[in-house]
């Protein structure tokens, strides 16, 4: 059975971030992801056979994205003092 999600980072107010996000997390793509940047959202497909493969990658995916916005915003707001 294949199983595949999207995970969408929707910004509108700051769509720079949500792209940011996505590009800092791209180079850790293995082959069945697929990361893709548009106006105001950029998006991460992920397909695989397992479920607890796909729960284990949206995981780590969601706690890294996390973690990269939190250094964007930090970084920014530096930045601007």
């Amino acid at each position: 059975m294949k199983i595949s999600t999207k995970i969408e980072f929707n910004s509108p107010d700051t769509p720079d971030i949500a792209r940011k996000v996505a590009l800092s997390l791209k180079p850790d793509n293995l082959t069945n992801m697929e990361t893709m940047i548009g106006e105001e959202k950029a998006s991460i497909t992920i397909r695989t056979e397992k479920i607890s493969s796909m729960i284990a990658t949206v995981d780590d995916l969601l706690m890294n994205a996390k973690i990269a916005e939190d250094v964007i915003k930090e970084v920014e707001d530096e930045n601007d003092l």
